[in-house]
């Protein structure tokens, strides 16, 4: 049996990347929603951080939903 580490080394590189990634993503959106939360307490508007909160949330669903189709697809 021979294993290709570079597969391997390759797959662990980019499960890693992404991980991290989405995880950065997620903690913008939270981000977002304390900002405007204390944008709110102070009377200000919190459009611009509310959404932005929304499309960071929006877009790690979207990868999460994208690597689910790829575990579920039918060759």
């Amino acid at each position: 049996m021979k294993i290709d580490w570079a597969a391997i080394g390759s797959v662990f590189g980019v499960s890693l990347l992404v991980a991290v990634g989405l995880v950065a993503l997620f903690t913008l959106g939270i981000n977002g929603l304390a900002r405007r939360e204390k944008a709110v307490a102070q009377g200000g508007s919190a459009a611009l951080a509310l959404a932005g909160a929304y499309v960071c949330f929006a877009a790690c669903a979207a990868a999460v939903a994208y690597g689910i189709s790829l575990i579920v697809a039918k060759p």
